[in-house]
């Protein structure tokens, strides 16, 4: 990639310049407390070169966007069966939504809505003794993060007043699709969500997306080549629920957000790239993430398409 540095500077700039428009996830009551003007971006080639600008260094929760790492968990662990448990078609509904579930029998769409992770993580509280530590010690080995840990203040603020997770659960397990308690698996999922990086730790993380399976630098086998590609595959249909065609349209990469106002978007054999600002648009996405990448890859028509 040409003067990989000067674009990313450039492109901070002009979106820093611009409007800066919408509200952190206050329905999570630790997420109202954070610096909604910070802005964090870090690019990692599949060459191991990294570059950053703004608040590349500053922790922020990553939210939903851990559901990648659960998902590519799950894959290596039991493979295509997966999908006898949920579908992997793209949702068209809030993240949240409860609707498709009754006409689909309990089956989720895809394993990025909130539902389809749910599925996973139960489908993590069958493989293990001790999920969350199994799931710690998952995250750490692909991050690098040897002192990762749960933020638990975050996963508490979540289990205080995430109700319409008690009731996907308890929904989904109506239909028969929730193996174990509802208490065990929604308390895996909110602390799966809780999980605090870095732009430079999330783009490390997910680098093994732009590497066939394998972890920059280390070649470490995350999951198989065919399993990068179909997670690749449903983030780019699915990553952004009920915008993610937008996002394919303006961006034109596989990724993923939170409602941290992280995101991370992959460039297939090519680069990583995590971007953070909290403010978040009305469908849940970060504002200025959404400006950035979009602009970032008119500039360098590094895009799938």
């Amino acid at each position: 990639m040409i003067d990989c540095q000067n674009i990313l500077d450039n492109t901070y700039q002009k979106v820093l310049k611009m409007e800066h428009v919408g509200d952190v996830a206050s329905y999570i009551p630790e997420l109202s407390t954070v610096n909604p003007d910070q802005f964090g971006v870090c690019l990692i080639t599949k060459n191991g070169e990294q570059f950053t600008c703004g608040d590349a260094t500053v922790k922020f929760s990553i939210q939903s966007i851990a559901k990648v790492l659960s998902l590519s968990l799950v894959l290596s662990k039991i493979g295509d069966k997966l999908w006898e448990r949920m579908d992997f078609e793209p949702s068209g509904t809030a993240f949240n939504s409860l609707v498709q579930l009754e006409s689909e029998n309990g089956i989720p769409r895809n394993p990025l809505i909130n539902a389809g992770a749910i599925v996973m993580c139960d489908i993590i509280c069958d493989l293990f003794d001790d999920p969350k530590t199994a799931l710690l010690d998952y995250v750490r080995e692909v991050s690098g993060i040897k002192d990762l840990q749960y933020a638990t203040d975050i996963a508490a603020s979540e289990q205080a007043t995430g109700y319409r997770n008690y009731a996907l659960a308890n929904f989904i397990k109506s239909f028969e699709n929730i193996h174990n308690t509802c208490n065990q698996v929604t308390d895996l999922y909110f602390h799966l969500c809780s999980i605090e990086m870095t732009c430079e730790q999330l783009a490390y993380t997910f680098g093994f997306l732009a590497n066939q399976g394998k972890q920059i630098k280390t070649d470490m086998k995350v999951v198989k080549p065919a399993q990068a590609k179909r997670i690749n595959a449903i983030m780019q249909t699915c990553g952004f629920y009920d915008e993610a065609g937008e996002f394919a349209f303006r961006v034109g990469l596989p990724g993923k957000s939170g409602v941290g106002g992280g995101m991370v978007a992959i460039l297939p054999n090519a680069f990583s790239i995590a971007v953070w600002s909290p403010k978040l648009n009305k469908h849940g996405n970060s504002y200025r993430g959404m400006k950035f990448l979009e602009y970032f890859t008119d500039e360098t028509q590094d895009t799938v398409f």
